[in-house]
C-alpha cells in the first residue's frame, strides 16, 4: 500500500473498523486500484502492529462489502465496483400527479420511510403502543437454547408446543380445536391465500365484507376469484342482501370479521352469527372467520362478541387468528383453525408452496404466550388504546367529523369526513401523511366520504394540523 494506516487504540472504535473504514476510503478514492494486490495477513499485522486475527475480521468485511476478492491460495484484491444506483432519497415527497388509489397504492404507502404517527390510515399500532422488549426477550432466550434448533426447517403443520397453547386460547373462546387441527401461517395474510387457494378454483366467487380489509380483495382476485361485497352493518352482514347474493352467486367463501371489524371496529352479534351459519349450510359455503383483533376485544363479560366458530365448532368454519397486531408485524406468527382434514391439506398446501413457516418467530411466540406475558401485554394495550379512542374521537368530531359507527374497543374509527376522501389522501401525501380513504375498503372501490383512522396515531401535530384545515375548508364549501 502507498502508505501506512493510523491506528489508534483510544478513539473508541474497534481496530477492525479502522482499517475496514480506512480501506474503504483508498478504494473509493482509487489510490488502490482495482485488481491491486493486497498485503499478506501477516505483512499488514506486522506493520501495523495489529493481530492476524484482526487483519482477517477487516478483510472478511471487505469481502462482504465489494470492496476486495479473495482468491484461494493467491491472496486478497482490490475488486471492481460496479457503480451502485442512488437510494432513494426517504425525504422526498411525492410528485405533482395524483396517486392512483388502489390496494396496492396503500401497501406501498404503509412501507415508506415516515414515522407511524403521521400514519393515521395505517392499520399498525405505533410502536410505543408494543412492547420491544417482550420480542427482544423471547429472542434471547431462545439463542441460548440448543444452537442446532436454529438451523433446520420447521415443522410443516407448525411448532407443535405452540400449537398446543393456542388449542388453550381457543378453548377460552369455546372453540374446541386439538393441535392436528391447527396450521401455524405467516401472518393472516399467508393463512388467507392458503385458504383461498385450497378452496376456489378461477372464476369462483369470494364473498367479503363491504366495506373489509382491502389487501384480500386484490390478492383475490389475481386468483382469478369473483371478489362480491356483502354490505356490513353495525351488528354484521346484511343478512337479506347475503340471502339475494349467494343464491345469485353460490360462493364458495365468506371471509368475515366477526369481532372488531375492520374498518369499522363494529362486533357480530350473536342473531347475525347464528344467520350466517345457516346461510352456509344452505348454499353450501365456507366462512372463513378472520379474527385477527382478538386480543383486542375485552372479552364476552365485559363486551357482547360472538365467533361463528364457536357455534359450528370448525366444520363449516374456518377460522383465522395471528399476533402481527398486538405483538409485532415483522413476526409473522399468525395461525388456522379447521377440521382435521381441512387442516391436513392446509398443512399440505402450505408444505407445498412455502416448506414451513420460521419455527423461530414462532418459539418467540410460544415463550410470550406460554409464561403469562402476553395476557399482562394485551391487558395495559387494551386499557392505552382505551385512553385515547374517546379522546381521538372526540377531537374528529370538534374538526367536523361525524362518527357515527362508534364502539368501545378496537383501533379505528370509520368516520364520515363529509368530503370525497381521495381528494382528502392526494392532498396528505403531499405533506407526506398516509391517509386511507374509504375506497379502498370496498371491492367497488367508488369514491367515498369514509376514512378508516387509526386511534393511536392521530396525535402528531401536523396531522391534526392537515385534517383541521383540510375539513374546514370542505365544511365552508358545503355551507
Amino acid at each position: 500500500m502507498d502508505s501506512q494506516i493510523q491506528l489508534t487504540r483510544e478513539s473508541g472504535t474497534s481496530l477492525v473498523e479502522q482499517i475496514v473504514r480506512s480501506l474503504e476510503a483508498r478504494i473509493d478514492d482509487k489510490l488502490l486500484r482495482t485488481g491491486a494486490r493486497m498485503p499478506s495477513i501477516r505483512q499488514f499485522a506486522d506493520s501495523s502492529a495489529v493481530s492476524r486475527f484482526t487483519v482477517v475480521e477487516a478483510y472478511d468485511r471487505l469481502v462482504a462489502k465489494g470492496y476486495l476478492e479473495s482468491r484461494r491460495g493467491s491472496g486478497f484484491y482490490v475488486r471492481e465496483r460496479a457503480p451502485l444506483l442512488a437510494a432513494p432519497d426517504p425525504n422526498q415527497r411525492f410528485g405533482s400527479a395524483p396517486p392512483q388509489f388502489d390496494v396496492a397504492w396503500l401497501v406501498r404507502s404503509m412501507f415508506r420511510p415516515t414515522s407511524p404517527q403521521k400514519m393515521p390510515g395505517i392499520g399498525l399500532l405505533p410502536h410505543d403502543f408494543l412492547d420491544g422488549g417482550l420480542i427482544a426477550s423471547g429472542l434471547h432466550a431462545i439463542s441460548r437454547q440448543h444452537q442446532n434448533l436454529l438451523l433446520h426447517y420447521g415443522t410443516p403443520q407448525g411448532f407443535l408446543p405452540l400449537r398446543q397453547q393456542l388449542q388453550l386460547k381457543l378453548a377460552a373462546l369455546e372453540i374446541a380445536a386439538a393441535p392436528q387441527q391447527i396450521v401455524t401461517t405467516s401472518g393472516v395474510t399467508q393463512a388467507l391465500d392458503l385458504v383461498a387457494r385450497q378452496f376456489t378454483q378461477a372464476g369462483d366467487t369470494i364473498f367479503v365484507d363491504d366495506p373489509a380489509w382491502f389487501l384480500m380483495f386484490g390478492s383475490f382476485t389475481m386468483l382469478g376469484a369473483k371478489v362480491v361485497g356483502i354490505p356490513r352493518l353495525p351488528d354484521g352482514p346484511d343478512i337479506a342482501k347475503l340471502s339475494e347474493l349467494a343464491a345469485l352467486h353460490k360462493p364458495k367463501l365468506f371471509v368475515i370479521n366477526s369481532v372488531l371489524h375492520n374498518p369499522t371496529s363494529t362486533s357480530l352479534s350473536s342473531a347475525k352469527a347464528f344467520q350466517v351459519l345457516k346461510l352456509a349450510e344452505q348454499h353450501d359455503f365456507i366462512v372463513v372467520e378472520d379474527d385477527i383483533y382478538c386480543d383486542m376485544h375485552p372479552g364476552s363479560s365485559v363486551q357482547p362478541a360472538t365467533r361463528i366458530a364457536s357455534l359450528d365448532q370448525l366444520n363449516r368454519v374456518i377460522y383465522l387468528g395471528g399476533f402481527s397486531k398486538t405483538l409485532a408485524a415483522n413476526l409473522r406468527v399468525g395461525f388456522i383453525a379447521t377440521s382435521p382434514e381441512r387442516a391436513r391439506q392446509l398443512s399440505d398446501r402450505k408444505m407445498l408452496t412455502a416448506l414451513t413457516t420460521s419455527e423461530i418467530g414462532e418459539r418467540v411466540a410460544y415463550k410470550i404466550l406460554s409464561e403469562g406475558q402476553y395476557r399482562k401485554h394485551t391487558e395495559r394495550l387494551r386499557n392505552r388504546l382505551d385512553a385515547v379512542r374517546t379522546d381521538s374521537i372526540r377531537w374528529l368530531e370538534g374538526i367536523g367529523m361525524r362518527i357515527d359507527i362508534s364502539t368501545p374497543a378496537g383501533m379505528f374509527v370509520w368516520a364520515d369526513t363529509g368530503c370525497d376522501t381521495n381528494v382528502l389522501a392526494e392532498r396528505a401525501i403531499s405533506e407526506d401523511i398516509l391517509l386511507a380513504p374509504g375506497c379502498l375498503f370496498s371491492p367497488s372501490q367508488l369514491p367515498s366520504r369514509r376514512m378508516r383512522i387509526n386511534v393511536a396515531a392521530l396525535f402528531d401535530p401536523e396531522v391534526r394540523g392537515f385534517l383541521e384545515r383540510e375539513i374546514g375548508r370542505a365544511r365552508q364549501k358545503i355551507f
